[in-house]
């Protein structure tokens, strides 16, 4: 028998939302992008959203858009996804690794402070497999030290740190909607934030360096296609109205899992519980206990 780590979970919904768009004829740029960011953007709390065509491309928009570049550095965890480094390096700047706290998984603040030099620009707080990392130490860390704070919370929509969702508390958070995720546009990521000229920044460059309202052909600055389908915001849509029970369901599994692994002393399980936090869960991450060597 063959258990997938993740299967998206499709209702026929979904299949009608796509379905309709493709009869339609508008398949880009139309009115299921603005009706998903805007869905995205009330559910975050975050006054903006900007749809791109994947989480990745969400980072290294936001790394583009606050102004990172070539000589400037970047503190980012040790233990993530390589798409946090890439955006990074897509803009030939520097990313800086700093060590994770053991029981979290998120990055260790003391490392951060530790990793700060006079070229440090920004921090990538990455909050590993939907925990929350510690927003509040390390959004002090960002004050403290003038530095620009990115919330890539690819693998975190839903979670939350006292009642506030992931994402929100940086210059930008990323969210990512690959198929293995709490919820999916099949690909696709957004950008969220409370800063408009930002927002507008990211829609400008996921379109070929295209401004809003500006003639097809008119071009501001070099830009990517970095779009999102009409098709894969039908989808999203969709998806959205079911997250809170999709989110539900993944931690009555979690829970399952820790009721029937608490007993084997060969692994050690993930957190249940954070305070002031709720998990959104992505993976359940499970290690060697001690005893076992590498």
């Amino acid at each position: 028998m063959r258990i997938p780590l993740s299967g998206p979970d499709i209702t026929q919904a979904e299949i009608d939302a796509v379905a309709e768009v493709m009869r339609s004829g508008r398949l880009s740029l139309g009115p299921k992008l603005e009706e998903f960011e805007a869905a995205i953007s009330s559910y975050a709390g975050a006054p903006f959203a900007a749809a791109v065509s994947s989480g990745t491309a969400g980072l290294h928009l936001t790394v583009k858009a606050i102004g990172i570049g070539e000589g400037d550095e970047v503190i980012v965890p040790s233990f993530t996804f390589i798409a946090a480094a890439n955006a990074i390096r897509y803009e030939r700047a520097t990313p800086v690794f700093v060590d994770i706290d053991p029981v979290t998984l998120n990055m260790d603040p003391a490392a951060v402070e530790a990793a700060i030099t006079s070229r440090t620009r920004a921090i990538v707080v990455v909050h590993t497999f939907g925990v929350p990392a510690d927003i509040k130490a390390l959004t002090a860390i960002a004050s403290r030290h003038n530095l620009l704070l990115i919330e890539d919370a690819c693998e975190a929509i839903g979670a939350e740190w006292r009642g506030r969702k992931a994402g929100t508390f940086g210059a930008a958070g990323v969210f990512g909607f690959y198929p293995n995720k709490q919820m999916t546009t099949a690909e696709g990521g957004v950008v969220i934030t409370s800063d408009k000229k930002l927002a507008e920044r990211v829609r400008s460059q996921r379109n070929q360096g295209r401004a809003d309202g500006a003639d097809w052909l008119e071009h501001a600055e070099i830009g990517y296609n970095y779009r999102l389908s009409e098709l894969h915001a039908a989808m999203g849509i969709e998806q959205l109205k079911r997250i809170e029970p999709m989110l539900a369901r993944r931690a009555e599994i979690a829970r399952g899992y820790r009721e029937r692994l608490a007993s084997c002393a060969e692994i050690i399980l993930p957190l249940q519980e954070l305070p002031d936090c709720k998990i959104s869960w992505f993976v359940y991450v499970i290690r060697l206990a001690e005893k076992f060597s590498r």
